[in-house]
């Protein structure tokens, strides 16, 4: 996967370059196969031990779940799981964040060339890192937990635990400094080192790794979650090993890497040659900053792969919103494994066998050290992900059948809340809201997309209930729900996103402390596609001094905006506050884009919509072209008249006499 070299520090600098044989490992022996060992492999015996590990990285998620206190991994599944072999290369990745399985490995590799010597990879080892220059995570909070296993004296493979921590420090709680310039305000990266030696924790790493935090007892458990989910792995592996020989479970990695390989090569094969571009924004890089900032792609399709070129994007910036070329690569690999390989094997490293990336060094996608990075993962990775969602779903549409696979851009942005104090027991709490991944994906070219139906990088992505946050937090919720015109208009409407409202409560602090960062407030983050409209920008309001506690002491709940009381403030993109006991929060988060000219969707549907609550009466009216009844069904005759009224308007012409009186 030919990638232009990052700048900086040689020692730190992530290339993505497989191991060659320059590459020295002090005594290390990796267990390898013969080059045409995979294709020795029976076809019943290569399905059972190819389902077995994917069963494997589904046991590494229940394992993690159920150790973890942490909601964040509990209930909304923000971690990822991977196998990868002797050298790397990623064999399977788990349906958590596939983001966090792009850049295992980029890990493995950095490890294994830098740690093999000193302090040395042996048995019962295992190494934490959070820096997404070397690779594992996207930005600091992700935090990976690699283990290597051993058969018989050599290094057979690694597998890997990454997940998002809630808080490691940096100026402000979560970690997530929206003030910050530069990645010094922020946690700080921490190269692989090793946090279990010999199958012992070492207490010396922890205490400097949980030093950090201001929740280091939650951290601390997250941390043995991981390390314990690696060991099921391990006894996973161990058991299959034995069962079926290393030699046989070894061809079968390799062949499952083969076959992704060989079968996205036949499916870009019989996809047209061309090249396909797209442009995604994000508006803010920090507190204060007003700026637009901007992600170019250029998709080239040649033969049996792909190239993304990169060329054009903007410069790295003062700000938490850059990412590294993990992030960029965490921009491209989802994409390509829910658009272009749901029908085989997700094996990054095969798949990526068929993918060029050209991007300079120092763009805010591929940036060079000390950039902040802070929110990497959900800005510029996440803008990676639109563009290159945008250019893929192109290229799929020019196919009858492949089109099916095609989605407009989902949900476009992540809306991050993020509370801090203290909790109604008296403890000191940090926890990112993730309300927002229950966002809208994006319409497809023979449906609409699914209302609130999660974020496509993430298949397995969940949100807390209701029930479980207030639980958890000191916060109460006045309403979490869909809302009207969230989603994009088209011929299939994207679907439609959702709001949350609360209020702190039950904290002895009386308030909390709030953390806003949701970029896509000026530009919208989920375009659609051949003439669909783009999804709702994002929308966050905080209303001082509200009449809430009143209304609730007298048995009502209130409903809506105006009804809260107080001063509304529609906030930045990013915004560092505390929220008072009689303050509200009020977030409302995007849905996905659609597809098609919304004048050619069935009116039927449209009306169905807004019965249903997804659509506005206004918006049937002025986008999509619906006449509806009292009863709100469509009235056809007045839909026609209507919608021939738009299309003039549309070009700029003087409709034709009959229509001027239409209410549009």
């Amino acid at each position: 996967m030919p990638v232009i070299p990052v700048s900086g520090s040689e020692r730190f600098a992530q290339t993505g370059r497989p191991l060659d044989d320059a590459d020295t490992f002090g005594d290390l022996t990796l267990h390898t196969v013969a080059a045409d060992a995979a294709e020795r492999v029976d076809a019943l015996t290569y399905e059972v031990i190819r389902h077995r590990l994917v069963a494997i990285t589904d046991d590494m998620g229940e394992a993690v779940k159920r150790m973890s206190g942490s909601v964040v991994v509990t209930d909304c599944n923000d971690f990822g799981t991977g196998i990868m072999d002797e050298t790397g290369d990623t064999v399977q990745v788990g349906l958590y964040n596939m983001q966090l399985g792009s850049a295992l490995d980029m890990a493995v590799r950095w490890t294994l060339r830098n740690r093999s010597a000193n302090p040395g990879i042996a048995p019962g080892d295992q190494f934490l890192l959070n820096d997404p220059w070397i690779g594992g995570g996207l930005h600091q909070n992700d935090v990976t937990v690699l283990a290597p296993l051993f058969h018989e004296g050599r290094l057979f493979c690694w597998t890997s635990v990454v997940a998002h921590q809630v808080d490691l420090g940096g100026v402000s709680p979560g970690s997530w400094s929206v003030e910050g310039h530069d990645v010094f305000w922020e946690s700080l990266p921490i190269p692989p080192v090793k946090i279990v030696e010999g199958r012992r924790l070492r207490s010396d790493i922890e205490d400097m790794y949980l030093r950090r935090s201001r929740v280091p007892k939650l951290v601390g458990l997250d941390l043995r979650a991981k390390i314990g989910a690696n060991n099921v792995a391990h006894d996973r592996l161990t058991a299959l090993i034995d069962t079926y020989g290393p030699g046989t479970v070894k061809a079968v990695m390799k062949k499952m890497m083969n076959d992704a390989e060989t079968r996205l090569r036949a499916k870009l094969r019989d996809l047209p040659d061309g090249t396909w571009s797209a442009v995604a924004h994000q508006d803010g890089a920090r507190a204060g900053d007003r700026g637009i900032h901007k992600i170019v792609v250029a998709m080239t399709k040649r033969d049996d792969r792909l190239l993304f070129d990169f060329t054009g994007t903007d410069p790295q910036v003062e700000g938490i919103i850059n990412c590294t070329l993990a992030g960029l690569r965490g921009g491209i690999l989802p994409i390509m494994l829910t658009m272009l390989c749901p029908d085989m094997p997700w094996s990054p490293g095969g798949i990526l066998r068929c993918v060029d990336i050209v991007s300079e060094p120092g763009t805010i996608n591929n940036c060079t050290f000390p950039a902040g990075i802070g929110k990497g993962s959900v800005n510029s990775a996440w803008a990676t992900q639109n563009a290159v969602s945008e250019t893929v779903a192109a290229m799929l549409g020019t196919h009858p059948e492949l089109s099916r696979s095609a989605m407009s851009v989902c949900s476009g942005t992540f809306d991050l809340a993020l509370l801090a104090g203290v909790d109604q027991r008296g403890n000191g709490f940090a926890t990112m809201l993730c309300d927002s991944m229950a966002g809208g994906l994006g319409a497809r070219t023979d449906g609409d997309g699914v209302d609130t139906g999660g974020e496509n990088c993430i298949p397995m992505g969940r949100i807390a209930d209701v029930e479980i946050n207030e639980f958890s937090f000191p916060m109460l919720y006045l309403w979490r729900r869909e809302e009207a015109d969230s989603g994009g208009p088209g011929r299939w409407r994207g679907g439609v996103g959702a709001s949350s409202c609360f209020i702190p409560y039950d904290s002895p602090a009386g308030g909390v402390h709030l953390v806003v960062s949701a970029n896509g407030k000026s530009v919208p983050q989920a375009p659609g596609l051949s003439g669909g409209y783009p999804a709702a920008t994002q929308w966050d309001v905080l209303v001082r001094g509200s009449s809430v506690r009143e209304q609730l002491a007298g048995g009502r709940i209130p409903q809506s905006l105006p009804e809260l009381g107080g001063t509304p403030d529609t906030l930045p993109p990013h915004l560092e506050t505390d929220l008072d006991a009689g303050d509200v929060y009020f977030t409302h988060w995007q849905g996905g884009g659609g597809i098609g000219d919304p004048l050619h969707r069935e009116p039927d549907r449209v009306a169905a919509d807004v019965r249903g609550g997804k659509v506005s009466p206004r918006a049937a009216r002025e986008v999509y072209g619906v006449a509806l009844t009292p009863e709100r069904t469509a009235d056809p005759a007045a839909t026609e008249t209507l919608r021939r009224k738009l299309r003039y308007q549309r070009a700029g012409l003087t409709p034709p006499a009959g229509t001027e009186g239409t209410n549009a």
